[in-house]
């Protein structure tokens, strides 16, 4: 059986939670509150253990080459569920490889599985979360209040069937860049005389350089969110960020990471990729059309860093398809899809239609009053 760290009240022994609104544990059977700095030394384990593992090289036709020193891989269990004892009750609780926190389903006592997040998966750094369970509601509520499109019927009656808060793992890269893009530009120009109408096209070629520094570029660590869905609601701030400690997991999911660094490799090139020839294509004014025709980043001193970011989840029902929502714990942006009222897609384009047809009539109206 593996072991559990849980967070008792030193005043009546209750089970304490992270608590959004003073960013301090607090208790919920007698209402005491605690300083995270507090309960540090149950951090203590975690923290005398340092991760190692080394440069990994990544080529994809640039030069990516990073120093990652965080998030190690694990030594630990090798079967795909685990056996926990929760401390309060003495229940049994199951938890998949990469369960990092839960609670006990006997008696909801918030619990961390310390070998989970102990020595070589330490992440660095949480993002504590900022909004808790009632703001990720009535944001839901006011989302799809405001979606002109959806069906009535789902504002009133899509049950809201799960909402958890979950730290997400992520892998946050830093790196200096050299990056150079070329492009072919052209500009046009047309006049005319009284016989003939004249264009004259110029072709130009283009080149732009330069340094750049990146700092925290997220990558999503797990394979059970979905890539698209923690991108929309990007930004965190990574200001907020505070040193890891498992205290403020409590109350809360969380998982480690399933996705190892190597493999978010070739997404942040990508990302700092993109974001350089955005950044240098927007030097470039002036010009009729702008072709890309080669471009190159280098990397230098590229590292990585592994941290817990704070993630509402709300899954809701309707007309037996399920819907996900996703909210920034920190910032409350707030994503997802809804369902479509064909019914007012249709009454929009035939008012439109109908306008259109009127002012034609109007114009044509005129045009025999003109002659």
């Amino acid at each position: 059986m593996a072991d559990l760290l849980d967070y008792k009240c030193p005043a009546c022994g209750g089970a304490l939670e992270f608590d959004t609104a003073s960013q301090k544990m607090l208790c919920p059977y007698c209402g005491s509150q605690y300083e995270m700095a507090e309960l540090a030394q149950k951090d203590e384990a975690l923290n005398n253990q340092q991760p190692d593992m080394g440069a990994a090289p990544a080529q994809q036709g640039d030069q990516f080459d990073w120093n990652a020193d965080a998030g190690q891989d694990w030594n630990g269990e090798d079967a795909n569920m685990s056996v926990f004892v929760c401390k309060s009750c003495g229940g049994e609780i199951v938890g998949d490889q990469n369960t990092a926190a839960t609670s006990c389903p006997y008696c909801g006592n918030p619990v961390v599985m310390s070998g989970r997040l102990s020595g070589m998966l330490k992440p660095d750094y949480v993002i504590p979360f900022k909004l808790d369970k009632n703001a990720a509601k009535e944001k839901l509520k006011s989302y799809v209040a405001s979606k002109k499109f959806a069906p009535n019927s789902f504002k009133s009656e899509n049950k809201l069937e799960e909402i958890k808060g979950i730290y997400v793992p992520y892998w946050l890269f830093d790196s200096n860049i050299n990056a150079a893009v070329s492009y072919e530009g052209t500009r046009v120009r047309t006049w005319k005389d009284s016989k003939y109408e004249y264009t004259e096209t110029s072709y130009y070629d283009i080149y732009r350089q330069g340094n750049m520094a990146f700092a925290n570029i997220p990558v999503d660590g797990s394979t059970k969110m979905p890539d698209d869905l923690m991108e929309s609601i990007e930004p965190f701030n990574f200001g907020e960020a505070v040193n890891f400690q498992t205290a403020y997991l409590a109350g809360y999911l969380a998982d480690k990471y399933d996705v190892d660094m190597q493999a978010s490799i070739p997404r942040a090139n990508e990302r700092i990729k993109n974001s350089a020839e955005e950044t240098l294509q927007g030097t470039v004014q002036g010009f009729t059309t702008l072709t890309p025709k080669f471009s190159s980043v280098q990397l230098l001193n590229g590292v990585s860093k592994y941290a817990l970011y704070p993630v509402w989840l709300l899954n809701t029902d309707y007309k037996g398809q399920k819907y996900t929502f996703a909210m920034n714990g920190q910032t409350g942006k707030f994503i997802g899809n809804l369902p479509v009222d064909k019914g007012k897609l249709t009454r929009l384009f035939l008012g439109v239609s109908a306008g259109v047809a009127a002012v034609v009539y109007a114009v044509g109206g005129l045009l025999l009053n003109l002659f």
